[in-house]
């Protein structure tokens, strides 16, 4: 009698939700370190490589031909970042424009693409500095606003919390479509859902930043977490359009980093001018 050959056991694999937890929660405490106790320079430099990551990230999805390209379109994006960052001078962004520039009118020219090709490089060669260094600089801007720290998390609770209310909304009472053609699961419910959730998120934020009423904390609640959804849907949209489900993998679970700080790249910027413009920091 022939003895039965015993396969090996196969590998569980963790769930989706499983997998985003084990990803994101060790990372949680560093985070909150850099962005409240870590040194001055620390947070700015997480977030440059951020901006480095998600450059290529966005190059990849639009002109994929080429790791030249995507590689200067990280660079860019970093060397924009970093002038907003550190720079209050109008001679240094004007020359960091100028080489984005020539750097996309080079590469247009030396490439060997089809010519129907060029005007997507030069557009992205262009758009992306703006689109990933122009917007995620606003995280480590904010960070300087008083208190330390604080602003950052206020960002990141618009963001991430109207992202998900939406989410959890949608799937419970959405019935109207936001945008079918874009994203078809996104519903009008969830969206006010989002909103509704930012603004409580503000709200509860406000005491814990000096010289901020109540009407700021709802004015921003809705400005921030508008914004927020806006930068989703747009990652939807560059996404769709280049026939990817993710803009990257290097976060398991969750795809790239772009698909985490979709709505935190334009809430940022909202919450910086907010802060700036009507508050004065």
């Amino acid at each position: 009698m022939s003895e039965a050959i015993e396969e090996p056991p196969t590998k569980r694999r963790l769930s989706g939700t499983a997998l985003r937890v084990v990803t994101v929660v060790p990372l949680i405490p560093i985070i909150i370190w850099m962005m409240f106790g870590g040194p001055d320079w620390l947070w700015p430099a997480f977030v440059l490589v951020a901006i480095a990551i998600g450059g290529y990230e966005l190059m990849a999805m639009k002109v994929p031909s080429s790791r030249g390209l995507r590689s200067w379109g990280s660079v860019t994006s970093v060397l924009l970042g970093y002038t907003l960052m550190f720079t209050n001078d109008a001679a240094a962004l004007y020359g960091v424009l100028l080489i984005i520039i020539l750097g996309a009118m080079a590469w247009s020219l030396l490439q060997e693409d089809p010519l129907h090709n060029a005007s997507v490089r030069i557009g992205w060669l262009l758009g992306t500095p703006v689109y990933v260094g122009g917007t995620l600089s606003a995280v480590a801007i904010v960070r300087s606003f008083d208190p330390t720290g604080a602003w950052v998390l206020l960002t990141m609770v618009l963001a991430w919390g109207s992202d998900t209310s939406a989410y959890f909304v949608g799937r419970k009472f959405g019935k109207t479509k936001l945008a079918p053609r874009i994203s078809p699961k996104k519903t009008l419910e969830g969206s006010a859902g989002g909103l509704a959730a930012a603004v409580v998120g503000a709200m509860i934020m406000s005491f814990f930043l000096p010289g901020m009423r109540v009407l700021d904390a709802i004015a921003l609640g809705i400005l921030g977490g508008a914004a927020g959804q806006a930068g989703d849907l747009l990652m939807s949209v560059l996404k769709r359009s280049s026939g990817v489900k993710d803009s990257g993998g290097i976060l398991p679970g969750h795809g790239g980093i772009l698909d985490r700080v979709d709505a935190l790249a334009f809430t940022a910027p909202a919450t910086w001018a907010y802060g700036h413009f009507i508050l004065g920091f």
